[in-house]
């Protein structure tokens, strides 16, 4: 016998149910932006990190996990775009803040890679968030192809962190650059674990890389050679600016409360970071550079 009445209830919990899931894919949707065939970005611009996928077919190659609640909202973005399977998680550098969450992709059965050196930090200072990787690699350079689509693992030396790898896609012309560029923001607080000499060095190594579009993971998600050239001359020019000062004969004390930078002053966190980012920069000029360790035999020349 027909029951009307528990006929509209279980309507209405499927049309809810209904409305639930397509919600949750428009949200997915929102912060999901393609930057060209089988090459995606992901991130929540409010929560200001921006991780990069891969579709070939022959599967998917994640890069940047964050941490476990992001890597959860990217896998439901890659199954909302792709039924191709997980196959490779890769991690930038070390830092607990893009390095945690790998567990995600590893139960999706993911491979999760790192350079030696991020891996070794990893290791050394464990996190819940965090699942060490499954593989790891050393020198220069890596290539992973998978379906056909190369993506090229460059080590560039000591700039940031330990084992920052930038990756690039020779045949689509695209990179993934974490931390080391940020477009149209000051540097980040106080700087940190950045040696600033390498930094612009490993830039201009950037800058001279065959590639047309950026993703970044912070600030916007997508760019260009420019923003690279243009965080590089920010640093240069906040140097340039102290020096100045020193010139001058200003208290060094004074110093980072008086340089300013007209030119970057429409760049986020202009009022609030300049000051600390030129004490930074100060203290790197007046007591050395720091990080640093000696190269490896694979870095000859950096």
């Amino acid at each position: 016998m027909f029951n009307l009445k528990r006929w509209l209830m279980a309507s209405s919990v499927f049309f809810s149910t209904l409305l639930m899931v397509n919600l949750a894919f428009a949200e997915m949707a929102k912060h999901t932006i393609k930057v060209d065939d089988g090459i995606y970005t992901f991130g929540d611009p409010a929560k200001g990190y921006t991780s990069m996928f891969v579709v070939t077919s022959d599967g998917v190659i994640v890069l940047e996990p964050v941490n476990t609640e992001h890597s959860t909202a990217l896998l439901n973005a890659i199954q909302s775009v792709t039924k191709q399977p997980i196959r490779y998680l890769l991690h930038s550098h070390n830092h607990w803040d893009h390095s945690a969450g790998g567990q995600v992709f590893r139960d999706a059965g993911a491979t999760i890679v790192a350079h030696v050196e991020a891996y070794e930090w990893m290791k050394a200072n464990p996190r819940q968030d965090m699942a060490l990787p499954d593989e790891l690699w050393a020198g220069n350079r890596k290539d992973i192809t998978l379906g056909g689509t190369t993506i090229e693992l460059h080590y560039l030396g000591m700039n940031h962190g330990l084992g920052m790898t930038v990756f690039r896609l020779p045949r689509e012309k695209i990179v993934f650059i974490a931390d080391l560029v940020t477009p149209n923001r000051l540097l980040f607080t106080i700087v940190p674990d950045f040696n600033v000499k390498q930094w612009i060095r490993t830039l201009r190594e950037i800058e001279a890389m065959d590639f047309k579009t950026a993703v970044f993971t912070h600030g916007k998600p997508v760019g260009s050679k420019k923003d690279v050239a243009a965080n590089r001359e920010f640093i240069e020019d906040l140097r340039a600016a102290i020096h100045a000062e020193f010139k001058k004969g200003t208290n060094p004390f004074e110093i980072p409360g008086v340089v300013r930078l007209p030119k970057y002053q429409d760049w986020a966190m202009y009022d609030e970071w300049l000051a600390m980012n030129a004490w930074r920069l100060l203290l790197d000029d007046h007591m050395g550079p720091f990080p640093w360790r000696p190269n490896h035999s694979y870095e000859v020349g950096k």
